[in-house]
């Protein structure tokens, strides 16, 4: 079933991570330092290295998520994604994809979920942040322990 809610944007930051950084590294340290729990971030950058879900091999049980990864390298990325509080960790919980395109391959493109990366030059970050209802993400152990979207019920 779906679940929505209206949210209301807080503050809105604009940041630039740079060479060499590991790109959630600097995404949790930002968080810690401005208490920002949840919301949208948007960003453009390039990647000298990255993680994203998928594999080569046919894939065994389609309809579950796939937890495998591939390794890209230098990248000009365009990516997006939530933030939540992960209430077990204690730390904020994003979720992005992005599409990037290879730059030694003609720019030949990947999208998926980004599992990690490091910054080439720089990456040019927007996080609009969402002051209310609180977002969680949650594990669902009926799904698979895939994390989810929560919102708290709002007064």
């Amino acid at each position: 079933m779906m679940r929505a809610t209206q949210i209301t944007v807080g503050r809105k930051f604009a940041a630039v991570f740079e060479h060499d950084e590991d790109f959630f590294e600097a995404l949790d340290r930002f968080c810690r330092e401005s208490s920002v729990r949840a919301g949208y971030l948007t960003f453009i950058g390039g990647f000298s290295h990255a993680r994203l879900v998928g594999t080569c091999k046919p894939l065994e049980h389609p309809e579950r998520p796939l937890w495998e990864e591939i390794e890209v390298e230098n990248l000009e990325v365009l990516g997006s994604g939530t933030l939540a509080w992960d209430p077990e960790e204690e730390r904020v919980a994003p979720h992005i994809h992005i599409s990037a395109g290879l730059k030694a391959d003609s720019a030949d493109g990947r999208t998926s979920h980004l599992q990690g990366g490091t910054v080439q030059f720089l990456a040019e970050v927007v996080i609009e942040e969402w002051s209310a209802p609180e977002v969680t993400r949650v594990r669902n152990p009926d799904l698979y322990d895939v994390p989810l979207l929560r919102f708290a019920q709002r007064g």
